[in-house]
């Protein structure tokens, strides 16, 4: 993942149609851990719009300070950081029928490196 949505999200929908991935769930979406709240981000799906934008998209058309916030890269340094997520019910991290749970370990997503994890550890706004 490299964002997240959290629970200041008042669901109004601006961010998921910025998403070059699709990587964001509606807050009615059954696939979001956190339906019926907020939007999601899928974890395994984020690219932080490396090779798309200069920032995340996402964040730049968000109306709510604090609603989208850097979180671990989707990186195989924190894959453990991710099943626990998964495990807790923070992430829902999709199933592949053949390849199991789409871990970093699976598919590591890029990531921009110039935020520190200072930012990412304490989910700081993502700021424009």
């Amino acid at each position: 993942m490299a964002v997240m949505i959290t629970d200041l999200c008042i669901n109004c929908g601006d961010c998921a149609p910025e998403c070059p991935v699709a990587a964001i769930l509606s807050n009615d979406d059954e696939k979001n851990p956190h339906a019926d709240e907020r939007f999601y981000v899928k974890a395994e799906t984020c690219v932080e719009c490396v090779g798309h934008a200069d920032a995340p998209r996402c964040a730049a058309v968000c109306p709510t300070e604090g609603s989208i916030v850097w979180d671990m890269p989707y990186t195989t340094e924190f894959e453990e950081y991710f099943v626990a997520g998964h495990e807790n019910g923070t992430y829902k991290i999709r199933e592949h029928k053949s390849k199991g749970l789409m871990l970093p370990s699976v598919k590591a997503q890029p990531f921009m490196e110039n935020i520190g994890m200072d930012l990412r550890d304490s989910r700081a706004t993502v700021a424009l």
